[in-house]
């Protein structure tokens, strides 16, 4: 079926769409390799899976499809510079970027989110792979979250302006 609409219409409206933004990472070879994704969204809770969804051509792809495994760093809303400096070509993304390997995979040590995920499934989806991400180890810290939505990085307002409360808390206080 032909789309009755241009591939540019389609980006305009999907710039509409905030999305988290994250950097995926990878081990090849004993080096660290990343890069800027906002394709990214939880599936599964049982068992916890997510979804990452990576541009065929790229070489992040390789590595994780070599691996079989990947990390995911959620990233701050105060990291757009962070998510900038992954997202260039021909860069040494690391340089200058405090990092370790946890679970074998490069985990960047700012980052309030992080996941390390084992692939379980990649399914086709045009020009991108997408990833289906087993999640065997999580750890999270409370900041507000890094978006991407109308071409440009931000944050949930909601969340910036208010202290954080889980919703098991808000239920609980609404029972009182």
């Amino acid at each position: 079926m032909i789309p009755s609409f241009g591939e540019q219409a389609f980006r305009d409206l999907m710039a509409g769409v905030c999305a988290p933004v994250t950097i995926v990472t990878a081990t090849a070879e004993g080096l660290p390799h990343g890069t800027t994704v906002s394709a990214f969204a939880s599936l599964s809770l049982r068992p916890p899976m997510v979804t990452v969804a990576l541009d065929r051509g790229s070489r992040i792809l390789s590595h994780i499809t070599a691996t079989g495994r990947f990390g995911v760093n959620v990233l701050a809303r105060t990291q757009d510079d962070l998510a900038l400096g992954f997202a260039r070509r021909g860069a040494d993304r690391f340089a200058g970027v405090g990092w370790d390997f946890d679970h074998g995979l490069p985990r960047l040590g700012s980052a309030p989110g992080w996941l390390v995920c084992e692939v379980a499934q990649a399914v086709d989806g045009g020009d991108h792979l997408l990833i289906l991400g087993l999640v065997t180890h999580a750890k999270t810290t409370s900041a507000a979250p890094l978006v991407y939505g109308h071409r440009t990085f931000g944050t949930h307002s909601a969340f910036a302006d208010r202290p954080r409360h889980t919703i098991r808390e808000h239920v609980a206080a609404c029972a009182r």
